[in-house]
């Protein structure tokens, strides 16, 4: 099995308690769904900046800013996109990117 980050990006923020407990209840499911995949449930992470080639600073995560990550085991990259079918940052406009994270 190959381990895999799942870098979630954007997503809309809930406007409520009540609506972020409701948003919470799908992540749970999500990954009650995802099982032994899991490796790591990650985190949801906050502001961030981005620091260039350059040197410059872009703040507030720059172009497209990390919202958080979980990694999961899977057999291959098409395993692993399957898995993040139904993921709850998909319903709130985010994305998910999927990178294998090479042994050195």
């Amino acid at each position: 099995m190959t381990n895999y980050i799942l870098a979630f990006h954007g997503g809309n923020q809930p406007s409520t308690p009540e609506e972020g407990k409701a948003i919470m209840a799908k992540w749970e499911v999500w990954m009650t769904k995802l099982g032994d995949a899991i490796v790591s449930p990650g985190s949801p992470l906050g502001q961030s900046s981005t620091v260039l080639a350059s040197g410059n600073v872009e703040a507030n995560g720059g172009s497209n800013p990390l919202s958080g990550f979980t990694i999961i085991q899977a057999t291959n990259l098409q395993a692993a996109l399957k898995l993040t079918n139904d993921c709850p940052i998909l319903e709130s406009q985010g994305t998910i990117e999927v990178a294998e994270m090479v042994s050195m």
